[in-house]
């Protein structure tokens, strides 16, 4: 199963994906580029900006893809 096949048979499963969760689950280092490939097969993926915690109780934003349809 390639990467791209990974990414979207989580996102169907799960409803979204994120760059921590497309390494821990898909072992994809490079997500925003795997959805590149998939906007191009077609797929309506839309994007959204997340907060997360990161070490020392301080939060950053993430990049989180829902398959939209």
């Amino acid at each position: 199963m390639t990467q791209n096949e990974m990414i979207l048979a989580y996102m169907r499963e799960h409803g979204s994906i994120t760059p921590k969760e497309a390494l821990n689950h898909c072992g994809c280092m490079r997500l925003s580029a795997r959805i590149h490939d998939l906007r191009a097969m077609g797929h309506d993926i839309r994007m959204e900006l997340v907060s997360v915690p990161v070490r020392g109780g301080r939060k950053t934003r993430v990049s989180k893809y829902r398959l939209h349809g």
